[in-house]
Order: structure tokens, then sequence, then C-alpha cells
């Protein structure tokens, strides 16, 4: 996400940073480049216009002109300005409880947005952070298999959906998912709705009387990423239509111009509330507009990749780990337990754009895939070892090393690498063992990462 208007901008601002005074002239034509950059990752015009005239005044104040760092400041005034356009008061979900329970999340969005896999998502990331009882319930009613697919979605994630019953209509269907969250206390309902190629009158009359019958504290717009500035024309359509509380914005992975994201609160007014990062049910985050605004402009995200290590590491783990490094000891099923995180994560192609500094250094799609394909086959290597070789990786000798490879469905050569990996590790380990104990356990904190 991004990716095309990151490197535009980052040529901008090389430029920038390689001249030690700048002149009126030099922002001006710095400017004219980044309205040219932010037109070609599709960002409505409108949104480039007001972001250019902010960006402008502040630039050609006597501070930029009169810095040391007149490059570094050029970006900060950007970053500055690019948050105050994406950020909102309104961002945080409605999970108060100043009215009864259950609280209503109706979905609303066009066929084929990824609305009934986002309420999944959703519904499992209220459980996880905010610890919320949630049911699902689909009133779409024309998509064939439509409910049937969010009762598997919801079997895999362990969370409940209405029970099925078949000609029940799309209201019928709303009013007993309310009576059904009230007697089993659920948090949370969410409902999720039919959606149409486009939008239509029996599309929107649907929606408000499903909407009038549930009157949810929450009506979110599931926006597809990939379909561009369209995508805002829905958002504009249906907030006319039924008064969006927030969007949600999907397929935003692989978005790489990321103009609907920066085009899509300023255009609708609308916050944009969480943001779909991938297809497994976890990839669904809160938007952070300062986090979002970082990531353009190459500065990193290391507050959600903290955030996303925090979810993802077993604290008990961690520890464990920290008192086997305290001893100086680290085996091959603690090596298995990093590549099992890195695979939790994402793997390195959705960390290294998190990571500071590292947005140039961004994988292609064919060197990402091979370096899960190196994960799978040191887990394979690993798992084909006996548990006596994984405690005592020293006995490996030839003969066995053939037995792992063979068994593994790798080479001699890749078992020899991880081999190498592993004592490399595990000399520094030892070199390290004879740290203040009171920091191990952060040691081994980082370690789990």
């Amino acid at each position: 996400m991004f990716d095309y208007l990151s490197k535009n901008l980052g040529k901008i601002f090389e430029a920038l940073k390689k001249k030690g005074v700048l002149t009126e002239s030099d922002i001006n034509i710095a400017l004219r480049e980044i309205r040219i950059a932010l037109i070609e990752a599709d960002v409505a015009l409108p949104a480039i216009k007001h972001l250019i005239e902010q960006i402008k005044v502040k630039a050609l104040g006597t501070e930029v002109l009169s810095s040391i760092t007149p490059g570094q400041m050029i970006i900060k005034i950007v970053h500055d300005e690019l948050v105050s356009m994406l950020q909102s008061d309104k961002a945080d979900l409605k999970l108060n409880y100043t009215t009864p329970t259950p609280i209503v999340f109706v979905m609303v969005g066009l066929q084929g947005a990824g609305k009934t896999t986002t309420a999944a998502k959703l519904a499992l990331h209220l459980r996880q952070k905010y610890k919320k009882k949630v049911l699902l319930a689909s009133t779409d009613t024309r998509r064939p298999a439509a409910q049937k697919q969010l009762e598997i979605l919801g079997k895999q994630i362990n969370i409940e959906t209405l029970p099925i019953v078949e000609k029940d209509t799309a209201l019928q269907i709303t009013n007993k998912a309310l009576s059904a969250a009230k007697f089993g206390n659920y948090d949370v309902l969410i409902v999720d709705t039919a959606g149409r190629l486009s939008i239509d009158e029996e599309l929107m009359l649907e929606l408000n009387a499903i909407c009038k019958i549930a009157g949810p504290q929450e009506i979110l717009l599931v926006a597809d990423c990939m379909i561009g500035q369209d995508s805002v024309n829905v958002a504009k359509a249906f907030n006319e239509q039924v008064s969006l509380s927030g969007i949600i914005l999907t397929k935003t992975e692989g978005d790489a111009r990321g103009g609907a994201t920066l085009s899509m609160k300023f255009i609708t007014g609308c916050p944009i509330k969480l943001i779909g990062v991938g297809e497994k049910v976890n990839d669904l985050e809160e938007f952070k507009a300062e986090s979002i605004a970082s990531r353009i402009l190459n500065m990193g995200d290391i507050v959600s990749l903290v955030e996303k290590m925090k979810d993802i590491v077993d604290a008990k783990e961690s520890e464990k780990l920290a008192k086997k490094l305290q001893k100086g000891k680290f085996d091959m099923n603690d090596l298995l337990a990093q590549l099992k995180t890195m695979k939790k994560l994402g793997g390195v192609g959705s960390l290294i754009g998190m990571i500071p500094g590292f947005g140039k250094l961004k994988a292609s799609a064919e060197q990402i895939k091979q370096g899960e394909e190196m994960f799978k086959r040191q887990e394979a290597i690993i798992f084909s070892m006996t548990d006596f070789e994984r405690r005592n990786p020293k006995f490996i000798n030839p003969s066995r090393k053939n037995r792992i490879a063979r068994g593994s469905g790798t080479s001699i050569q890749e078992v020899n690498r991880l081999l190498k990996q592993y004592f490399d590790m595990n000399n520094m380990i030892k070199k390290m063992s004879n740290i203040d104990p009171s920091n191990l356990k952060r040691l081994g904190s980082k370690f789990m990462y």
C-alpha cells in the first residue's frame, strides 16, 4: 500500500535534503512535484488542492526557509498535514455502554467489497482486543450461500452466528438477531447486510428499514480500495442515504497507489475506522492517521509493529525463553518458535514497511514468496528432527543430516545452512549469558519478536 506514492515522494524529498538552503522557487517546484505525485496516486483533486495549500502556507514560512535542515522541515510539514487530513476524533469504535446492550454494528457496502469476510474479521477483533462477546447475523437473502459463508467463517473463529432459517426476510432476520443477542447476553451484534453491483433504491430502502429496527451505534461502510476513486463515490452515495458512522477499507494490501485512502475521509467527512491488510482472519487493523502518514513518507510504523507483536507474542513463552537465555541455552525448539512467530506476524514482507528507513528495501513479490518458502522449508527440517536432535543439534552428524534432508524433502545443503544459522545464534547467546539478569526478560521478549 502506498508503494507508488512513497517512491515518488521519496525522490522529491531526497532532492530537497541535498540542498543546504531552500529558496521560495525550490519550494514551489517541490510542491508542483508533490501535486503530480498525488494525482498519479489517484488522490481526489479536492483533497490534493487542500493538502497543497496547507503545505504551502507552512513551507513558505521563515521557519523553513531559514532552517539549517530545510528538507527535513518540509518532510515534517507534509507528514503533519497528511495526519491532519486523515485523522478524526470519531475514529474509535463506539463500544461504550451508555445504551442498553447489545451494541449493534450494521455493515453496508457493494457486492464484492469483502463485507462478509470483514464482518467476521471485525467480530474476531472485538473479541481479541476488547473481550466482547459477539453475535454475527447475515440479512443477505439474495446472494447464494451468503448466510452460509458467514456461518462457516463464524465456526472458523469460534464466534456464534444466528441460525439460518430458509425464507426469512431481511427484516425478520434483523428482529430475530436482536432478540437472540439480548437473551444471549451478547455485548455486540454485527449485522451483515446484502450488497448490490451498484447502488439502487431497493437496496437503500432495505438498509434504512434494517437500521430503523436495529438502531445501530455504528453503520460501517466496507469499501474496496482496489477500485480507486470509485470507492470514494460509493462512500458519498451511501453516506447521503444512510448516514455512515465510519468506513472500513478492504484490500489495502493490493492497492499500491493508496489514493482512495487519502481521499475518503476528506471527501465524505466520515472517519476511516479500520483497514483490512490481508486475507487472514486477523488481518484487520484500527486506522491510525499517524501510522499511515509515517508509512507513506517511509518513516516506518513502529507503533503498529509493536502492537502486532504484543498481540502475537506469548508473555509466558517470552519469560520461559529469557530463563533459557540466562543459562546460555537455545535449542532447535526455540528456533522453531521464532519461525512460527514470524509467520504469525505475516512474514518479512508485511513487516519491513513498518521499520523506519526500510521502505526503500521493500522486497518484490517474488522475493517475498521465496522468503516465505524458505520459512516453510526450515520448519520442515526441524520437524524432521528427533526430539533428541532438536535439543542437541551438535550431535547431528552426516548420517543424521541425510535422514533429516530426506524426511523434510530438502537438501543436505539446506540442513547445513539452518544448522549454521542456529550455531551462530547459539554462540552469540552464550556470549550474552552473563548479562545482568534484570535485562534478560526484555532480551527474551526481543528474541520472541
